[in-house]
């Protein structure tokens, strides 16, 4: 064998242990282990499910017309229902909404509120209410609403507005909790 085969592969294993001793050296450093376990969360603060749902199935949406026109909270109830979801009747709404759509929901739904956010191509306003019990979710369609996403644009949109986060003043469900919830 040559001395550059030789060289090669001594500088190879070197870097082959150096990038174990890096891996190993970052899990024991990890920080973020009690994050997950909701063991810091402040009595009385709402604890949050963050977690993005994997089936539409799983997110319960109750659609109501912000507008004037008539039969819109039933068309788009259709729609969700087509894509999947669980969906509530449709009723009309107290006040009338200018925009696309208002997304609201409590701590028990934040990140299928999310996952709704992408159907609007992030162009609804989300309302977070701490004080709001169950995973339904009330989306009021306004004046600006034209049509859902696809589930290609859903996926891009996905993308581009991120992982659910935190609102202020919540704690993360612990993980155990929240696989416990989905099975």
């Amino acid at each position: 064998m040559s001395f550059a085969r030789v060289r090669a592969l001594v500088l190879v294993g070197v870097l082959a242990v150096a990038a174990v001793v890096f891996v190993v050296v970052a899990l024991v450093r990890d920080t973020q282990g009690d994050l997950a376990d909701g063991s810091d969360c402040p009595a009385g603060a709402a604890v949050a499910d963050v977690l993005l749902p994997d089936d539409p199935a799983e997110v319960t949406v109750k659609v109501l017309n912000g507008t004037t026109r008539a039969g819109l909270a039933e068309s788009v109830s259709n729609e969700f229902k087509n894509r999947r979801f669980t969906v509530k009747d449709p009723a009309k709404s107290k006040s009338k909404f200018k925009g696309v759509a208002e997304i609201k929901y409590g701590p028990e739904a934040v990140g299928r509120a999310q996952l709704l956010r992408a159907y609007f191509l992030a162009q609804s306003k989300m309302t977070y209410d701490a004080k709001r019990k169950g995973a339904v979710i009330d989306v009021v369609v306004g004046d600006q609403f034209q049509q859902l996403a696809t589930t290609t644009e859903v996926n891009q949109s996905l993308v581009e507005i991120g992982e659910p986060t935190l609102p202020p003043g919540s704690c993360a469900k612990p993980v155990a909790e929240a696989a416990k919830d989905e099975n």
